[in-house]
């Protein structure tokens, strides 16, 4: 399991990190696993796009403002779980959503969870119903289980994508914001509108910046 540490940087940093990191959930169906290929950071409360937008701290938000490493899980439209890894240090509510996975086991479990063969995990609805996670999990201990990730073989910056994240419009200023990451060329990325290309990779953008 990925150390407490791992987590505990600013959510714009912890998001393209994720990417090809392994995702786990154990059940007593069985274990489940995927690895990360599309994520979007959302950065608290400056964010008009995030949950903890203006320091919101309810029932539902209060694990984003604890230490970075637990799970963040919440309901879209009633009834699709969300799964979000808590980023940051204490009272620094930031959390990166897993947008995608590439199935790696479990695939058997993943299909009947989802009911069929195709795009098990290519959006955060579909992921959680595939890998089995539910709001019980809410606040899971990443660095304990039965949720968890893993190490896997580092990303390079040229091969991972930046663009917008995907139907936030109620986010005005912040709707346009480079804060979603994806695998380049990955067929398990989730399908969105042409918006969402890519602007460049994450060397591109730094070297913009530089």
């Amino acid at each position: 399991m990925l150390p407490r540490a791992f987590y505990q940087i600013p959510g714009t940093e912890l998001a393209p990190k994720l990417i090809g990191k392994l995702l786990c959930c154990e059940s007593p169906e069985g274990l489940a696993t995927g690895r990360i290929v599309e994520v979007e950071a959302y950065m608290g409360p400056l964010d008009k796009g995030a949950h903890s937008y203006g320091g919101r701290r309810t029932g539902r938000t209060e694990i984003q403002f604890g230490e970075g490493g637990y799970a963040y899980i919440y309901l879209i439209y009633g009834m699709h779980s969300c799964l979000n890894v808590v980023a940051n240090r204490e009272d620094c509510p930031e959390v990166v959503l897993i947008r995608a996975l590439e199935p790696v086991s479990g695939l058997e479990l993943m299909k009947q969870r989802r009911g069929r063969e195709r795009e098990l995990c290519s959006g955060p609805g579909k992921l959680c119903a595939a890998m089995g996670i539910t709001r019980s999990l809410n606040g899971a201990d990443l660095c304990s289980g039965p949720l968890y990730l893993e190490d896997a073989e580092e990303v390079p910056p040229d091969q991972i994508c930046v663009s917008p994240r995907v139907n936030i419009d109620y986010a005005e200023e912040f709707r346009d914001v480079p804060w979603r990451f994806f695998e380049k060329e990955s067929p398990f990325v989730s399908k969105v509108p042409i918006r969402f290309s890519a602007i460049g990779t994450l060397d591109e953008q730094a070297a913009a910046h530089s």
